[in-house]
């Protein structure tokens, strides 16, 4: 049993390494106050690390639940939404309830799939795009600080992509701290969830719900399905759906984002690296659970960390973490010929920044993608 034990364990630690910089980022965007941000990224951990061992004890899966890292890339280009991070509170609840309606209502999820991929994926490039140029913009600003992280992030490329991400983060952290220093930062904090009311607001509501929601189903739990179902489990995603809203739709009130399947931990808790039986590695899903509810414990050093640290710092870190996801996003959108020019546009609308109507450009773009492809589409 020590193997599938030590492979979840570390499938906790590259997810929460890897990307809790693109989760806070993602809130302090919103308007967060460092307490709220740090009460957010508990908050997630709880639920991965509860939702996670529910799932693989019940079914004997190795089922992997994560926060969505698309999603939170989506807040830092979007931007504080008009009434700051009580409306974005909001808009979290309404993904959850979108979320949940996927697995109450099967028309509704059908409709969610009919997006075509193309058009998902270059929403997603589009949403990301910024957020990975943030790394050259820190190499011209903070070249002493950024030059050895982007240095060391590519070197590990070659020696490990696994550990890419995570490596950046220890140098990220040790160029701080041997540099101007975090005053702070090093004091360990115990866990603390922070409640926040939220506010409707209608921009909130199209600007970031809607585009949350439709990262995290075709960026993260459609891919989560295809790497489960890769190796041979099928899990009932109705239930899925369902309890992975109801969790959000709790933890939203404590500043948390959406939670859904993990894709890229759940094919090193899934994949035969863990056990060599199918039937044994559901240790693994449940051991990563656990995993993240220890970094619970830790979420406010890290989110002192990023509080203390320049912001383009800890972007670049983020933008690094999500450079494999660009490539893969660009390449979806960008391979069927048919629909290349929709997609581009999509790409395009979606990285402009463009706001209307306190709406942002992540929904434009899939909107003005979607309606070329309807006025491109052949007669017959």
């Amino acid at each position: 049993m020590l193997q599938p034990v030590t492979l979840g364990l570390l499938a906790s630690f590259v997810g929460f390494a890897s990307s809790f910089a693109v989760v806070l980022a993602g809130f302090v965007a919103m308007g967060a106050t460092p307490d709220q941000a740090a009460s957010g990224l508990v908050m997630l951990c709880i639920l991965m690390g509860v939702l996670g061992v529910g799932f693989s004890v019940v079914w004997r899966m190795p089922i992997s639940i994560a926060w969505s890292t698309p999603g939170a890339a989506l807040l830092v280009t979007t931007g504080a939404p008009e009434g700051g991070f009580s409306a974005a509170v909001g808009a979290f609840l309404a993904a959850a309830l979108l979320l949940a309606a996927a697995g109450l209502w099967r028309p509704f999820a059908r409709a969610v799939e009919r997006i075509p991929p193309p058009l998902a994926a270059a929403m997603l490039a589009g949403v990301l795009l910024d957020l990975c140029l943030a790394p050259v913009r820190a190499v011209g600003a903070l070249p002493w600080l950024a030059l050895p992280i982007v240095l060391a992030w590519a070197v590990m490329l070659r020696v490990s992509r696994l550990w890419a991400v995570p490596v950046a983060v220890a140098v990220a952290v040790a160029a701080l701290l041997l540099g101007p220093g975090l005053p702070g930062a090093g004091t360990w904090q115990p866990p603390r969830l922070v409640w926040v009311t939220p506010s409707f607001e209608w921009g909130a509501m199209i600007g970031i719900a809607l585009p949350l929601f439709l990262v995290t189903m075709a960026s993260q739990n459609l891919p989560g399905y295809a790497v489960l179902q890769a190796n041979g489990y099928r899990p009932a995603m109705r239930p899925v759906f369902l309890v992975t809203g109801a969790g959000s739709f709790a933890g939203a009130f404590f500043g948390g984002q959406l939670v859904n399947l993990a894709a890229i931990t759940a094919a090193l808790c899934a994949g035969p690296e863990s056990h060599p039986d199918p039937r044994r590695r559901w240790v693994a899903g449940v051991a990563a659970s656990l995993g993240y509810l220890g970094f619970a414990v830790i979420a406010g050093v890290a989110a002192g960390v990023v509080a203390a640290a320049p912001p383009l710092l800890i972007q670049a870190v983020a933008g690094l973490a999500l450079m494999a996801s660009l490539a893969a996003a660009l390449g979806t959108a960008l391979t069927p010929e048919p629909t290349r020019l929709p997609a581009i546009v999509t790409f395009t609308v979606a990285a402009s920044g463009l706001s209307v109507g306190g709406i942002g450009a992540a929904f434009w773009g899939l909107l003005a993608g979607g309606a070329l492809l309807a006025l491109l589409r052949p007669k017959d």
